[in-house]
């Protein structure tokens, strides 16, 4: 494959995207809108004020401003990516493209009805070696995009050119009229539990099974509920719905608890038998 990285870990080198989005079309990971559109339309209505976190070169936001979505906001950490993005939408001016790290919101509280990710997370979590137990590197960095505010590294990653009183356009309006860089100063660092409304979703859609990826989003103060569905036929992907202000359910509570008490448990030390100086195998009667 062209685009194929040498090591899994350059999948979170922002110098690796910026040169693959140079030349690359266009990609789609887990498949295109029209294979979860069905679940889509039951959480997310085309009035609604959308933030799609990690945009990439994929065509969704396009194909659901097609679909008749009216406000989709969307940010990249790659700069290339969203120079390339706006300049082949530039006529749509219901699309907006900001250059953005999603460890680094700037975007004040409560702003979106709905953030969707589709990929990005995954992307987060490639050097993991061990689905059944997330690092502890790794789960703090996925609390750093859901929810976690640190002011001292406000927009360390936001590319911005221009910048006069916080929001500003890119460049030559009549080209890249859609796409919006920031004042650093101007900024809040907001997370994806924080951006949302009350009664935001945020939907994350993975190739990760909820038995992997629960225990990351069951967490009571992220204040939202979880739902999950499963998509596509020889091989499923999923699609999760966390709504902002609703209790997680009974079961979803109950795995944070043991999550909690796995998390505090002292290691358990494993202590192997020293080598028989016998041949054991012959003293077995078969």
């Amino acid at each position: 494959m062209e685009y194929l990285p040498d090591s899994n870990a350059r999948y979170k080198d922002v110098d690796y995207w910026n040169e693959r989005y140079r030349t690359e079309e266009s990609f789609e990971w887990f498949g295109d809108l029209t294979k979860f559109d069905h679940l889509l339309k039951q959480h997310v209505g085309t009035e609604e004020n959308i933030l799609m976190l990690g945009c990439g070169n994929s065509a969704l936001s396009y194909d659901m401003y097609r679909a008749g979505y009216t406000s989709i906001t969307n940010v990249d950490y790659s700069s290339v990516c969203v120079e390339s993005m706006a300049e082949r939408h530039k006529d749509c001016a219901q699309l907006s493209w900001l250059c953005m790290d999603a460890r680094r919101l700037a975007f004040p509280d409560g702003v979106f009805d709905v953030v969707l990710e589709k990929g990005t997370l995954d992307a987060m979590l490639v050097e993991e070696s061990d689905p059944w137990k997330v690092s502890e590197s790794a789960a703090r960095l996925l609390h750093q995009v859901l929810l976690e505010k640190t002011e001292d590294d406000v927009l360390k990653n936001v590319c911005y050119l221009y910048p006069v009183n916080g929001i500003q356009r890119f460049l030559d309006p009549s080209i890249y009229q859609n796409i919006i860089f920031c004042d650093k100063k101007a900024c809040i660092d907001m997370k994806v539990s924080r951006v949302l409304k009350p009664g935001g979703r945020f939907i994350s859609v993975t190739f990760a099974q909820p038995h992997f990826r629960k225990g990351l989003y069951a967490r009571a103060e992220y204040d939202w509920s979880i739902k999950h569905y499963h998509y596509g036929n020889s091989f499923h992907y999923f699609l999760y719905v966390l709504t902002k202000g609703e209790e997680l359910s009974s079961e979803d509570a109950a795995l944070e608890r043991r999550l909690l008490v796995e998390a505090e448990a002292p290691p358990t030390n494993i202590r192997f038998q020293g080598a028989d100086s016998e041949d054991f195998l012959n003293n077995i009667g078969l």
